[in-house]
Formats: structure tokens, sequence, C-alpha cells
């Protein structure tokens, strides 16, 4: 109550003020007045603090921010617009201006600018995009003071439980910076095109939210170890599993797609019946893919496959699907030699092949 008839007679004035005075000039208890409190000096940071300050620091001017338009028609003027459409991260590969995001943030736009750390905006060019690993590249004009690129690391040596850094523009919010660790390794989720599966992903607890697409996931050293590119979430938001195409996806894929516009995985020359697969698996409950047909002039045929064959194994690792083929073959080179085990008359058949485009 001493409280607030106080705060009443600060709201109604001095009459009120002068109505309290007698009352506390009459107070037979001692008044105490509070001394004011000291101020503790900032403690020293601790290391892994003063080392995620500098990995933000050191790695922040190579992420950008990412905005795309769409173009709709102006039905009353018959003028074409160009409206905002949708925003993502991305980061910088090399100092021709390239830079990596997804290719869900900028499939269907009419236009892409970006956003440098230092505030620049620059309108972007397409260069090629790979809707099987949603990666797209883009490409910036920047005359001088050019944003660094960040360092490559690799992905195949990545260990459950070591730290990674994600930077990105999640809900706008630019240049925002998240912890955490790798969770799980070799998640597989459906690409883009529908037709195929990302595999190898990198999943991870650090936050990840819509905006984040795009942009870089780093190891402890500052290193690129994958585009931060999903997550599992039944609200929409960041729900503690989030997944990032690894890096060495990244650096298979993006040099095609800087040379040549578009990404082309190794053929291999088969035809794959997928239900007939499914029914040699539940009949025998062997698992492989059954050929349906050999294309002439191709390294299946020079290998010796036949249509009938079983694939089972591709360079010793199960095959199970004609989408886990086509990712056995995605992860070659044109001009490999990969060996395939094959089930022909009930029997093991060993062949290799050599990959042509």
């Amino acid at each position: 109550m001493r409280v607030l008839g106080l705060l009443v007679a600060a709201l109604i004035g001095g009459v009120a003020v002068w109505q309290l005075r007698p009352w506390l000039e009459q107070r037979s208890d001692p008044v105490v007045v509070a001394e004011p409190r000291t101020v503790a000096p900032a403690g020293d940071l601790a290391a892994d603090e003063k080392a995620t300050i500098e990995l933000f620091e050191r790695s922040k001017g190579s992420v950008v921010f990412i905005t795309t338009t769409q173009r709709v028609l102006d039905l009353r003027s018959r003028n074409v617009m160009q409206i905002p459409r949708g925003a993502g991260s991305g980061f910088v590969w090399d100092t021709d201006g390239h830079v990596i995001t997804n290719n869900h943030v900028v499939m269907g736009a009419g236009g892409a600018k970006v956003r440098l750390n230092d505030g620049r905006d620059y309108d972007a060019k397409l260069v090629g995009a790979s809707p099987a690993h949603d990666i797209a590249v883009l490409r910036i004009a920047v005359p001088d003071r050019r944003p660094a690129a960040l360092p490559i690391g690799t992905s195949t040596d990545l260990k459950v439980g070591q730290k990674v850094f994600a930077i990105g523009n999640p809900f706008g919010l630019d240049w925002s910076l998240t912890t955490g660790v790798v969770s799980a390794l070799d998640r597989s989720l459906p690409a883009e095109d529908g037709r195929t599966i990302i595999e190898h992903l990198i999943q991870t607890d650090a936050a990840i939210n819509p905006g984040n697409s795009g942009g870089p996931l780093l190891d402890s050293s500052g290193r690129l170890i994958g585009i931060n590119t999903a997550i599992f979430s039944p609200s929409g938001a960041y729900a503690g599993v989030g997944f990032a195409v690894p890096v060495d996806t990244v650096n298979r894929v993006v040099p095609q797609l800087v040379a040549k516009g578009k990404y082309t995985r190794p053929v291999l020359g088969v035809e794959i019946d997928e239900r007939l697969s499914q029914q040699v698996a539940a009949r025998s409950g062997a698992t492989g893919v059954v050929v349906a047909n050999v294309t002439p002039g191709t390294p299946a045929e020079a290998a010796g496959l036949r249509a009938g064959d079983i694939i089972v194994a591709f360079n010793g690792k199960p095959v199970t699907s004609a989408a886990q083929l086509v990712n056995r073959l995605d992860e070659q080179k044109v001009g490999d030699t990969v060996k395939l085990t094959v089930q022909r008359d009930g029997k093991p058949v060993e062949l290799t092949a050599t990959l042509k485009a």
C-alpha cells in the first residue's frame, strides 16, 4: 500500500503530495536511504566465446542477403510490374562475383537482388541451377571492394557432435548467427524436381528458419561445410532439426553450373523397371533394381549389362531403387571406372563400366 500511495501522489500532482507530507513527517521508524548498487566490471570472455565472435566477424562479409521479385501483369494498366516475392541467404563463391544459394530461393523468380554486408545492393543474374541438388549460382558485378570468398572445407570427415555455425537472414533479420552441432549424417530428402533424392545431407540442431535457406553452414575454423537448405518442422519454424547440402556435393556441382549453366551427371545407359524391381524384392527378398533396357553405345552396353539383370551394388554400395542408382552415379565424374554387382540367372556377376557424359 505504501508504494501505491506514493504512485498516486506522483500521478495527481502537487495536491496529493501536500496531503501526504504530514503523514510522512509523523513516521516514527527511521527512513533508510539505499546506496546505489555498484556495477561489476565486465569480465574477460571465455575462449570459446572469443573464437565464435572472431569466426562471425571474419565470415559475415562473405554472406549475402538475397531478395527476389516476381513479374505480374497489372490488368488495369496492362503493364508488367515487379513485386516482392521472397528472401533468402547466400554466400560468395569466388572473386568473379559468383554467389551460391539454394535453387528454391530463386526458382520461378523474375529477378533477384543481392545485398552485401556493407549495405551495397546489386542486381543478380542467374548463371545456372541444379534442382536435383537444390543449388543455384548467381552473379553480381561488384566494381571494387569485392567481398572475399568463404574458405572451402570438406564434408566426408564430419563427425556427429562437432560444432557448426550458421549465418543467414532468418525472417529478414539480416546477418544472424546461430550455433549448434552436427546431430546426424547421411540424411536423405526428396529434391525439388521430385524425381531424385538428395543424399548425404548434414543434420544439425543449429537454428535454421525461413530466410536461412542458401546460407553457409561453417565448421569451427570458418570453413564452408554445407548449404542450409531445409528444416523439419510441423509449424514451419525451427523445431530443432535442420538440413544442409554437404560441401562435397557443392564442390562437384557448382563448377559445372559456372562453366555450362547446368549440371550433367555421368551416364550409365540403363532403363530401370521400378515395378518389376519391387515385385522381385517382394517375391525373393533380394534388393536391387531390374534392368529393363540397355541403350546401345553406352557404358552399360560396353560393360556387358543385359535386360533382366538385377543391379544390387554400385562400387560396393547397395542399390535398392532407381533414385539410389542415380545418386550413386552422381557421386562419380565422367571418365570414372565403376564396378557393378548384378544378379543374373540367380548368380552374382561383377562388371566394370567407364562412365560417359
